[in-house]
């Protein structure tokens, strides 16, 4: 094992990056282990707990620890005051101030005095933020900003704290930060790849800059929630090179700059329940040759111009989501999509022909979310259709989840029927391991709220039938990651 080169073996401990516990063994090897694993543990500021936040805390230089003691703000206790083994802020690559806020506020609220005000709290909170984010910003070379949510935060760079950004490559913020904020980024940072904005208030100055700079921008992402007459310029200066666009509150902008995008290869938009279409149909009706991924959100008073865009650049897709029901656009997706790898699909009660048919078409999917509950199918008939439909080359099944507990007319799939259901998938020839999915929400009916359901999913796991499971919460399903 010594003679296996440093780099090697970085790039091999790498994979281990999701898997904590394998990670975590390797702290113990020996040295070298030790300085690679850490260097992966502290990379994303996203994946850190409070221990973690705590720990950065030991760290602090003495002149932020000092203003904290002058603000009477006490979270180090003795086993913490000492020096930490490792220099941890210079790991970060992925910095989310809306992370970092979260987590000490759940600190102080754990360590500091009962009687302070909730205004108090947050004050302390604020400067304990702003003093862990600079020690980062000071140290490192990041990769990630995540900044949003927060414009009592904010951050005055000296030309030597903002080389850190000379690398960034991915910038998620508001539009209404301050100019200053926006021209220093847009001194230094000229790599950016994914820029994500969400538009509040008003557009500040300096983020036209920053935008108009950022030749390899290959990734946008935007959020409105009202009109702001700058926009349309604002986005005039993204680059036609763009390969992956994100719009969510598509009701306030004409959308057809879009077409200028002729290498987009995934594209999502949501236009909110009552959207003006404006000139939409212009977009959903351009040829994008290079189209492989498709998301639509809220369209159901307009259903044949998605009809048409499928009917344009279905044949490329290989994944199709759609946040809708409509019978006609699952019959499109028969139709004109027959390469598709994922697809998220909603089917009523007494319509399994069409999910039949969808198998048929479809020979190459491998993922499929399929809604249930409701005025839609249920658990049981859906993994009966998944056994009797589905080709070999279906690895992955996502149930997302629509029975709330007041609805006493639906009852979960039986402990029986799930037992047969994995004992028909481990016969199935060639025997291929079920990657299993739930979204749901806790006040929600579905098969993993019942013990005998869930150990019949753990025997299934332990006999390698079901590669992985997981459990997700819908509020999580359509958020970014900040």
């Amino acid at each position: 094992m010594s003679q296996i080169p440093v780099d090697c073996l970085y790039e091999i401990i790498e994979y281990f990056e999701d898997d904590k516990k394998t990670l975590y063994s390797c702290l113990l090897v020996n040295r070298l282990f030790c300085e690679i694993s850490v260097k992966i543990f502290w990379r994303n500021v996203l994946s850190y707990n409070t221990s973690n936040f705590s720990t950065l805390i030991t760290c602090l230089p003495y002149d932020s620890k000092n203003l904290l003691y002058e603000n009477e703000i006490i979270i180090l206790t003795p086993t913490l005051i000492k020096s930490p083994t490792f220099n941890y802020a210079k790991f970060c690559k992925v910095l989310s101030v809306n992370r970092v806020h979260f987590k000490i506020r759940e600190l102080l609220k754990k360590n500091q005095p009962i009687y302070l005000s909730q205004k108090r709290v947050e004050i302390n909170t604020n400067i304990v933020v702003q003093e862990i984010c600079k020690m980062i910003i000071n140290r490192s070379s990041l990769k990630s900003l995540i900044f949003s949510y927060y414009p009592t935060l904010t951050f005055t760079f000296c030309p030597e704290d903002i080389t850190c950004f000379n690398k960034l490559s991915e910038l998620r913020c508001q539009s209404d930060f301050s100019s200053e904020f926006f021209y220093q980024l847009s001194q230094i940072c000229h790599t950016i790849t994914l820029l994500d904005i969400k538009f509040y208030n008003h557009i500040s100055n300096g983020l036209a800059d920053l935008i108009s700079i950022q030749k390899n921008l290959k990734h946008f992402r935007m959020t409105q929630s009202n009109y702001l007459k700058g926009i349309p310029s604002l986005i005039a200066n993204l680059p036609n090179n763009l390969i992956k666009l994100n719009i969510y509150g598509g009701n306030f902008i004409s959308l057809s700059f879009i077409t200028k995008f002729s290498n987009l290869q995934e594209l999502e938009l949501s236009f909110g329940h009552n959207p003006d279409f404006g000139d939409y149909e212009k977009l959903l009706n351009f040829r994008f040759s290079r189209l492989q991924i498709f998301t639509i959100w809220h369209l159901n008073s307009r259903s044949e111009l998605i009809i048409k865009f499928l009917e344009i650049n279905g044949k490329n897709l290989k994944e199709f989501y759609a946040n809708i029901y409509n019978d006609d656009i699952n019959l499109a997706i028969i139709k004109f999509c027959p390469n598709l790898r994922k697809l998220s699909i909603r089917i009523i009660k007494y319509e399994l022909e069409t999910l039949k048919l969808i198998f048929k078409s479809c020979q190459h999917l491998e993922s499929i979310k399929v809604w249930c509950g409701s005025s839609y199918l249920n658990e049981k008939e859906v993994l009966e259709a998944i056994l009797k439909y589905s080709h070999e080359n279906i690895i992955e099944l996502i149930l997302h989840m629509l029975h709330e507990q007041y609805n006493a007319r639906f009852e979960p799939i039986l402990s029986d029927d799930l037992d047969a259901f994995f004992i028909s998938w481990m016969n199935r020839i060639p025997r291929k391991p079920l990657s299993f999915k739930i979204i749901t929400r806790d006040c929600y009916k579905s098969l993993d709220k019942i013990d005998s359901n869930m150990k019949i999913i753990n025997k299934y796991i332990k006999l390698g039938v079901i590669k992985d499971f997981k459990v997700i919460n819908d509020n999580e399903t359509f958020t970014s990651n900040y």
